[in-house]
């Protein structure tokens, strides 16, 4: 899974993280690393509020983690990535009409299907050892 040096700027879409989270210095893989745990927790924020009928919370939460999910995608690195990024662009692309479903029908199973979607991209950067993330940034 290969993104662009531009991942840093994704972040706009979720300034909390960048302001409790010490952005400055991760580095691009911790970055990646938190903007898909951002994604999930908006998603599941927006869950809960969408279980409790408050719809203009749960739009702001769902609006939230498009934004994200369009940062990942627009920040995937095609020329190194391959048919990894191909299939990575495909995926987040197809999650962001998910979600705006779900924002439009309050489907909490859509909500559910795109946090299914994300947490073993997640779990996979996850188990990436340190030797290989720090070989990966020295590139």
């Amino acid at each position: 899974m290969s993104y662009t040096g531009n991942a840093a700027g994704a972040l706009n879409s979720y300034t909390e993280v960048a302001v409790h989270s010490g952005v400055g210095a991760a580095s691009p893989h911790r970055l990646i690393q938190m903007l898909l745990q951002a994604a999930l927790d908006k998603i599941a924020t927006a869950r809960g509020y969408m279980a409790q009928g408050i719809i203009d919370k749960k739009a702001q939460h769902i609006i939230s983690a498009v934004a994200i999910i369009e940062g990942l995608r627009v920040s995937l690195d095609m020329e190194k990535g391959g048919e990894i990024s191909e299939n990575l662009f495909s995926l987040y692309d197809y999650m962001e009409r998910r979600l705006t479903e779900a924002n439009a029908s309050n489907d909490v199973a859509i909500l559910d299907e795109v946090i299914n979607l994300i947490k073993p991209i997640k779990e996979a950067w996850d188990a990436i050892p340190q030797e290989v993330q720090d070989a990966h940034s020295k590139m």
